[in-house]
């Protein structure tokens, strides 16, 4: 298992480094080119998210990303709330295979009480966001709406809010179980 850590500013400037980052590693971990997009997106909207709520509640605290290929069990690390890598639940990130991307805010998850945040969702974006959506329409966007596009763009994901932040997992499947060669990684430009 390999792990790349990134500590960001709470700087909207410093979300595009993150959204790069994980794209090259997750392309060097061996995700489809096809998904590359949705790592890139979610990865986007987690910091985003992460960043404002930064903002508004600790400027001065630090962002955490890690980026693991071919995941494991994660170890206990300082970048978690608590000091202790959460559980996944219902196979994430169980074995050799995926691409995982974990950011770790310091913001208190207070304001996001009125979202059912430790899920799987089986019934979509609508189901999380509580509100029933009309036919050809989408109504009642939530602040945390982000966390719904990175529910639609992930192939699993666990958000588990603490008092001290809000820890946002998310993963991919690896292309064919494995990291592509050195060789073969072609340059973002």
């Amino acid at each position: 298992m390999a792990i790349v850590q990134l500590t960001i500013s709470a700087l909207p400037a410093h979300v595009r480094t993150a959204r790069l980052m994980a794209t090259a590693v997750a392309r060097r971990a061996g995700i489809a080119e096809s998904a590359l997009d949705e790592v890139r997106l979610a990865v986007g909207e987690a910091c985003s998210r992460a960043v404002e709520a930064h903002r508004a509640h600790c400027p001065d605290q630090p962002i955490q990303l890690e980026l693991i290929d071919s995941a494991g069990p994660l170890p206990a690390t300082s970048s978690h709330p608590g000091g202790v890598a959460p559980e996944w639940g219902s196979g994430n990130g169980d074995g050799p295979g995926r691409f995982e991307v974990v950011v770790s805010d310091r913001a208190p998850a207070k304001e996001t009480a009125d979202f059912p945040l430790d899920y799987h969702v089986p019934d979509g974006v609508s189901a999380f966001l509580g509100v029933p959506t009309p036919a050809g329409g989408v109504s009642g966007l939530s602040p945390d709406v982000g966390l719904a596009v990175i529910i639609g763009l992930a192939d699993e994901v666990s958000i588990e809010p603490h008092d001290d932040g809000t820890v946002v997992r998310m993963s991919w499947p690896l292309e064919h179980g494995g990291p592509v060669s050195r060789d073969s990684v072609q340059s973002t430009g």
